[in-house]
């Protein structure tokens, strides 16, 4: 299992915005990750004393932050910044989710892995329940070839 701390070392996100926990498993398709933090009655996410399911769509892409942060790690480089630019086929099957007892759970597939962009199909969970699916898009600064 790999903890925050390896999390946050691998993602742009750190302190309060970095939404996961631990990774569960991961390999070169997908990764299952868990947080805790959406019960948090500071979590930077929340407006008006609530956490709205939209927000399960951050939670999907930086799952895949975190994922291309450990594929970068294992062949010894860092990943590129990259910025979301497309969600697609998103369905959200609730309204809010501070309000969930237990774990968020996510799993993120690779769909599309290029030099320049990335497109991952997310899905997140609750107690073995669906919360919210979809697709997102990202792309990637281009990284500066050593002379």
């Amino acid at each position: 299992m790999i903890d925050r701390a390896v999390i946050e070392s691998l993602v742009p996100h750190a302190g309060a915005m970095c939404l996961w926990d631990e990774v569960v498993a991961w390999d070169a398709q997908r990764i299952r990750l868990r947080s805790n933090g959406h019960r948090d009655p500071a979590h930077p996410l929340r407006s008006h004393g609530q956490l709205r399911a939209i927000h399960l769509c951050e939670y999907g892409a930086q799952a895949m932050a975190v994922h291309g942060g450990l594929i970068a790690r294992e062949a010894g480089a860092t990943a590129p910044p990259g910025m979301l630019v497309a969600l697609r086929g998103v369905d959200l099957q609730c309204t809010r989710i501070d309000d969930l007892p237990g774990q968020l759970e996510c799993e993120a597939e690779v769909l599309v892995a290029g030099e320049g962009a990335q497109q991952y199909r997310f899905t997140l969970r609750h107690d073995g329940t669906v919360l919210a699916e979809g697709r997102a898009a990202v792309m990637l600064q281009p990284q500066e070839k050593p002379a």
